[in-house]
Order: C-alpha cells, then structure tokens, then sequence
C-alpha cells in the first residue's frame, strides 16, 4: 500500500490564505526600546497622577 497516492493537494495559492503584512508595510515603524521606554514613562506618569490625586 503506498500512502502518497492519499494525500490532499492544495492549490498553489496557499490554499486561499491571505498574508497582509507582505501587502502592507506601515510608514510609521518604532523600535521595540522606543516601546519599552514609552511604557516606562507612562507607568511613571500613572503613578505620579496618583500620588498627587
């Protein structure tokens, strides 16, 4: 019994998935330090706000 002969083919197309981020690519790109630092900054700025509240 050979097992190639029941495999499913799919179509060439990636079976219709669609991959976006290969279509889009945003103008707009930040540094994942920027992210950490702005995160940083505003725990600290959350903080301050209710400390003096």
């Amino acid at each position: 019994m050979i097992m190639s002969q029941d495999k499913m083919s799919m179509p060439s197309g990636m079976g219709g998935l669609v991959r976006y981020f290969d279509e889009y690519k945003s103008k707009i790109e930040f540094k994942p330090g920027h992210i950490v630092i702005l995160t940083i900054i505003i725990i600290i700025l959350m903080i301050l706000l209710n400390v003096l509240n």
